[in-house]
């Protein structure tokens, strides 16, 4: 595939990808937006290590000087995580415009998966992808997660949709549009801070090769799109259910308040999530990348022996 004119791929991750090494993108909205300074930054690295320790190498993605960036230098982790919300979050509708500023933007899932593709990455590890949000039935606020999800191949490695969505839906809009669920040692759809929901997952894999086979056999087969691997926070991290519901209603209750929607809708819950929880949601949050980190490194090795 013809490198994209925009592409800057890090020297570590293009040794990897030209020697066949498995390579785990990383998102950097979850650095901007997704936590506070410092935590972000030592999150990001220590995810970054994490890969590194269980046989892969990270491409942490953003968009910096008019550059679409796989790979990041600590201290362009660092500028974004001291910037936090001013930097722009970036989905794929955004990404021209970033670019043609020359501003710095962070990736969520959707903008990930484009650049991770562009650089012949298949492997993304995260905290949840996004999708319906409640309430769309009437607002069809619907994260562009999903579309991506249906055309991109890249497989998405999370704890589940992030729960303040509404997960029904979010799971009826990935089947419609042809993207398995998978549950890693799980017949239910875990809901982030929790190992599981009210839904099960289209099907249940219990090994990292298992995985790395039916990713193997899908894209060589021709199909397009990724796939959902949904992995359950470990238990020693999980939150109790009735403590996070009420935490969620409560910030959709002030989120509809304020008349936040839209793009910033995420960032807020998440924020102010963490503050009804005394803080316990972000521990949650950063053990739950960890993992998942871990499980997208094993099944990179699982599939560069395919």
């Amino acid at each position: 595939m013809e490198r994209n004119p925009f592409l800057d791929v890090a020297p570590e991750v293009q040794a990897a990808l030209t020697a066949g090494k498995p390579v785990v993108a990383l998102e950097s909205t979850i650095i901007s937006h997704g936590m506070p300074y410092p935590q972000n930054v030592q999150t990001a690295l220590q995810v970054e290590a994490e890969v590194r320790a269980h046989g892969a190498v990270p491409a942490t993605i953003a968009i910096a000087n008019g550059r679409l960036k796989a790979g990041l230098s600590t201290q362009e982790i660092e500028t974004l995580g001291q910037a936090g919300r001013s930097v722009v979050k970036v989905s794929r509708r955004d990404i021209p415009f970033v670019l043609a500023s020359k501003a710095l933007g962070a990736t969520t899932v959707a903008s990930t998966m484009i650049v991770a593709h562009m650089a012949g990455i298949r492997l993304f590890a995260t905290g949840g992808i996004g999708g319906v949000h409640r309430g769309a039935e009437t607002s069809f606020d619907v994260s562009a997660d999903l579309q991506e999800l249906a055309k991109t191949p890249v497989a998405v490695v999370c704890a589940g949709a992030k729960s303040i969505l509404d997960l029904r839906l979010t799971l009826e809009y990935l089947e419609t549009h042809g993207v398995a669920v998978v549950g890693y040692q799980t017949d239910a759809l875990p809901a982030f801070f929790t190992r599981e929901s009210d839904f099960k997952v289209d099907y249940r894999l219990d090994t990292p090769a298992a995985i790395a086979q039916v990713l193997s056999t899908k894209w060589s087969a021709g199909l397009a799109g990724g796939m959902v691997i949904a992995n359950p926070i470990p238990q020693a991290y999980a939150m109790p259910k009735a403590a996070i519901d009420a935490a969620i209603e409560q910030a959709l209750a002030e989120a509809q308040a304020q008349g936040i929607g839209g793009k910033e809708s995420t960032p807020f819950l998440l924020a102010r999530v963490c503050e009804i929880t005394g803080g316990d949601s972000l521990a949650s949050n950063i053990q739950l990348v960890l993992n998942n980190a871990r499980l997208a490194a094993a099944v990179g090795l699982s599939l560069s022996q395919c």
